[in-house]
Parts: structure tokens; sequence; C-alpha cells
């Protein structure tokens, strides 16, 4: 009887110390809270792009798609599922199946893919990653590397929620 207790006893306090090492819930390793995928849900507007690191000419084109410029005022639709779609200004529209990655030492990344007629989600290995600096779920900001040279560069996207 006196093992079984020192045993449950141990087992205990090794759940307790391994528990309270770990990383809380809701934190990224860097600190920085993670914010839910709720939070990306809903109809964004890109309303503003910068540069850090960069000058604008410097970059020609984005997501394989056209150059930064053109998604400023481009409405992002993410659903609660996965599936998206974005709309530039000039009306050329891209379905995208998107996802939050929580589990990179950097920090939180808002992950999509392009999903062209009859491709399926999971078939589709080619995507793009952009890091997430804020997101309090009324105003997004993003920013996707770009290497210049031996350093990064970053192209700097702010959202607004518009739904």
């Amino acid at each position: 009887m006196k093992t079984i207790f020192r045993l449950s006893f141990f087992i205990v306090a090794l759940a307790f110390v391994v528990s309270s090492c770990s990383t809380p819930q809701g934190t990224m390793s860097n600190g920085a809270a993670a914010a839910s995928r709720g939070k990306f849900t809903g109809t964004w507007t890109i309303s503003s792009i910068s540069y850090n690191g960069i000058v604008e000419s410097a970059v020609q084109n984005v997501f394989d798609q056209s150059a930064p410029s053109t998604f400023r005022g481009s409405t992002w639709n993410l659903t609660n599922s996965g599936n998206g779609l974005y709309t530039l200004t000039n009306g050329t529209s891209q379905t995208i199946f998107w996802s939050v990655n929580n589990t990179d030492p950097n920090g939180q990344i808002l992950q999509f893919k392009k999903i062209y007629q009859g491709d399926k989600a999971k078939n589709v290995t080619a995507g793009y990653q952009l890091y997430v600096v804020s997101n309090d779920g009324s105003t997004m900001v993003l920013k996707s590397p770009i290497g210049v040279g031996a350093s990064t560069a970053y192209i700097i996207y702010t959202f607004s929620k518009t739904k």
C-alpha cells in the first residue's frame, strides 16, 4: 500500500512539473499572444502596403500574381472552414485555402495556397506565408518576407475588417 501511495505521489508530482514547464495555451514560443482562428475569419480589405528594408519599385510580383500595389484595396474573404477568396480592385479573383500556423519559432503565420478549378487543397503543395504582426479582430498586420542578398526585407500589409 505504501508503494502505491509513493508511486501515485511521484506520478502527480511529475505531471505537475511537466505542465508547469510547457508553453501556456494562447502564447507563442516567442512570447507573443496567438490570435485565435476566429480573429482571421471574415471579410478584410488591404488598406495600406508598406516596405521594410526594400524600396517599393524593387518588388515586381507578389503571390505569383502581380505588383504589390495592385493588392491595395483588395478584398479577402476568409471562412472558418479554411476556404477563401481574394479579389483585386481590377476584378481579378483567386480562390485560396488558408490556415494559421502557430508552431513557427518566429511567430504566428497566416499561410495560404491558391486553388484552381478541379484542385483539392490537400493536393496543392505550393503556397505563401505571411507573418502575423498583429490581429485584434478588426485590424490585421501581416508581413511577407523577401530575400534581399543575405538579408530579409518585408512587405507589410495592413488589413481592415469590413464584415
